[in-house]
């Protein structure tokens, strides 16, 4: 988000916060959430699709919540407002294409009006037929689990999202001349698919909270948190969303505002500073010393953590406003003194996320084998099959595949290394000077480690990245 998004979506929670205080808080945020998947939605060159991709975002969680709420829920009367209300503001936007000078909630000219109604139309014609079908509510999870995640590949994988590009320029009667794969960005598509992936796969466990239609858009597509996290669970967010909220006391305003201002000097401030020397494809073949090799590494290291927490502080701070209280996403990742600890404090959402939803499944299915795979062996699976998703959560692409396995076999290598060595060093470490050598060691080979990985993750050629690497170490 850009700096005067950031500002007016905060003074507008404070605005209602302070105002209108419990009344009508649920439905703002509602609404404000609708409006703003639209308007952060950047410009796209295909006719039509910076509209209709925050359209698809909503008939998507409608669809999920529609086949992972209960009957009961389901045929409340409420549900019916609440879409009719939301399918109002869509109209809404979609009707400032006659009115140029109220077009400020999307990133062009809305398509013709004809074109959002039959989007409408399919979808209740699709509502109705679930509906009909519950007896089969088994199926159509694992269906829409697969479709979420064949959704997913679709726009990560650059061969499919060419291909992609390349059918919505036809279907639009556009010129297939200047294809490319950044033709199609869905603003927000990879936090929005981990919730959903998430609440089917709740369903499928029996853990699914009963839900109204409103609370659950709400919570997937929830403004602050939309476009960088941090993933918030379903059963947590609802508690804080049905709580009262007696309005913004004090000591709430001066905690969220801290939070809010913290998170705007490391984003535009010191991760904005950094950008300019830090490594991208550019300077990685422009740089031929090893000590400036060094710095522009150390300043993507840096970058990367001060602008996504900062962003993580903007969410915290801004949700806070409106009494929602959302998970902490970072704690000094780069103080940890081992690759292990380190993954359990930066992106811990997103970490926590895979550790339920992956890699204690796997393991678990790994075990219940009638010959159950070495120990190490079920670890070295486990763990680089876990980070190599993560790596194409990024991207599905040559590097953060060579990232991900950086950090699989990292914490491989760190299990193995600790299980090993672990008597020793207990054995060595019995004063508190040998006990901060081993910690200052453990945050410096740490840190090095993961920043050296950051070289697959910030360049966009495994060529390059190799070359950063020979010079880093005085090799080319």
């Amino acid at each position: 988000m850009a700096l005067e998004n950031i500002l007016i979506l905060a003074a507008a929670s404070l605005l209602w916060a302070t105002t209108f205080r419990n009344h009508g808080r649920t439905w703002f945020m509602l609404i404000a959430s609708v409006v703003v998947i639209f308007w952060l939605q950047p410009a796209l060159p295909i006719r039509g699709a910076d509209f209709f991709t925050p359209v698809a975002t909503l008939v998507l969680v409608v669809l999920t919540w529609f086949i992972t709420t209960d009957d009961e829920t389901r045929k409340q009367r409420k549900n019916i407002i609440i879409l009719a209300i939301v399918a109002g503001v869509v109209l809404l936007l979609n009707l400032t294409r006659f009115v140029p000078q109220l077009q400020l909630f999307t990133a062009s000219r809305p398509p013709q009006l004809e074109t959002t109604l039959l989007v409408f139309l399919i979808t209740g014609l699709t509502l109705i037929a679930l509906s009909r079908l519950t007896r089969f509510s088994a199926s159509i999870l694992t269906v829409g689990l697969v479709l979420t995640i064949g959704l997913f590949l679709l726009i990560k994988i650059p061969a499919l999202s060419l291909l992609l590009s390349s059918f919505l320029r036809t279907l639009s009667g556009q010129s297939l001349t200047n294809v490319s794969i950044n033709d199609f960005r869905w603003m927000g598509f990879s936090y929005v698919a981990f919730r959903l992936i998430h609440t089917i796969r709740d369903k499928q466990s029996g853990r699914f909270p009963s839900v109204d239609v409103g609370e659950f858009i709400t919570y997937v597509i929830f403004f602050p948190a939309f476009t960088a996290g941090p993933i918030d669970r379903l059963e947590r967010f609802i508690k804080d969303l049905r709580a009262p909220f007696a309005g913004l006391t004090l000591e709430a305003f001066y905690s969220a505002g801290q939070r809010l201002l913290l998170g705007l000097f490391k984003k535009f401030v010191i991760a904005d500073a950094l950008a300019l020397i830090a490594l991208n494809d550019t300077n990685a073949t422009q740089v031929t010393s090893t000590f400036w090799m060094w710095v522009i590494v150390y300043a993507y290291a840096f970058q990367i953590y001060f602008d996504f927490s900062g962003y993580t502080d903007i969410a915290l701070g801004i949700a806070q406003l409106l009494g929602i209280k959302l998970p902490e996403n970072f704690a000094s990742p780069y103080l940890k003194p081992n690759l292990t600890q380190f993954w359990n404090n930066w992106h811990m959402t997103l970490t926590q996320w895979f550790r339920a939803y992956f890699f204690n499944p796997i393991t678990r299915w790994l075990r219940s084998w009638q010959k159950p795979m070495s120990i190490p062996m079920m670890i070295l699976l486990t763990q680089v099959a876990t980070m190599l998703l993560i790596g194409f959560w990024h991207g599905v692409t040559w590097n953060f595949t060579l990232w991900g396995l950086w950090h699989g076999l990292g914490l491989f290598i760190h299990n193995r290394w600790n299980d090993a060595t672990k008597a020793k060093s207990a054995a060595w470490a019995t004063s508190p000077t040998k006990l901060a050598i081993l910690n200052v060691s453990g945050i410096l080979f740490t840190f090095h480690f993961v920043a050296i990985g950051w070289i697959f993750f910030a360049l966009s050629s495994p060529i390059t990245s190799w070359q950063v690497i020979l010079k880093l170490f005085g090799v080319q």
